[in-house]
C-alpha cells in the first residue's frame, strides 16, 4: 500500500500489458485495499444467464425477474454479491449492506438478493458471482507496472454506461484515448 494512503474506492481499468486473460478490458470496482491485500468486483462482464436461474435460495425465488448474472472475477465464483444504487431512497438497510461511495452499496445478504430478484422494478443493480482478489503487495506491483489505470467512482456512470462500452468510456473520462494504449506503454 503506497505511503499508507487508501486507494479505495476506485475504478481500475486494465491496461494491455496486464497479462492475465481474466482481466482483459475489464473495469473493476476496487472496494477494499490494505496491507493484507485488495478486493474488487469486475463490473463490465454480464452473462447471458438470468441471476434468478443461477442463485439457489430457499425457498426458490418466485416470481423472478430477468436481471442478468455478472461475473465479478475469477476468485470464488460460487460466492455472490449485490451491487446496487441507493438512488431515490432505495438504499438497503444498514445492517444488510455497506456504502462504498455515496449512493452505491455492496451486499451479500440473502434478503437483499431475494428482494432484488423478486422486484418488478429493481433499482439499478448488479447480481455478481465471484470477485477479484490480490494478495499483499500484488496490486501495488501491478500498479507499478502500469497494468491498471485508476479513476473515481461515479455510481451513475457505473450503472448507466452499457457494459460493452464501460472500459473505453472509463478511460476516456481520464482524458486518454484508448486506441493510443499499447502493450508495454502504460499511462503514468
Amino acid at each position: 500500500m503506497e505511503n499508507g494512503k487508501s486507494m479505495t474506492p476506485a475504478l481500475l481499468m486494465s491496461m494491455p500489458q496486464l497479462a492475465d486473460p481474466n482481466f482483459g478490458r475489464t473495469v473493476i470496482l476496487l472496494c477494499e485495499y490494505s496491507a493484507e491485500g485488495a478486493f474488487g468486483l469486475v463490473i463490465n462482464r454480464p452473462t447471458e444467464f438470468a441471476a434468478a436461474e443461477v442463485v439457489q435460495l430457499v425457498p426458490p425465488v418466485a416470481p423472478a425477474n430477468d436481471l442478468p448474472l455478472w461475473i465479478g472475477g475469477p476468485v470464488e465464483p460460487e460466492r455472490g454479491w449485490i451491487l446496487l444504487s441507493g438512488e431515490q431512497g432505495t438504499a438497503p438497510p444498514e445492517d444488510e449492506a455497506r456504502e462504498i461511495v455515496p449512493g452505491l452499496f455492496l451486499s451479500a445478504s440473502p434478503g437483499v438478493l431475494r428482494r432484488v430478484l423478486e422486484s418488478s422494478m429493481p433499482p439499478p443493480v448488479r447480481v455478481i458471482a465471484g470477485y477479484a482478489g490480490w494478495g499483499p503487495g500484488q496490486l501495488d506491483q501491478e500498479l507499478s507496472e502500469s497494468s491498471w489505470l485508476m479513476a473515481d467512482v461515479d455510481p451513475a456512470f457505473v450503472f448507466n454506461t452499457p457494459p460493452a462500452e464501460l472500459w473505453e468510456a472509463a478511460i476516456k473520462r481520464l482524458g486518454v484515448e484508448p486506441s493510443q494504449l499499447q502493450q508495454g506503454h502504460g499511462v503514468h
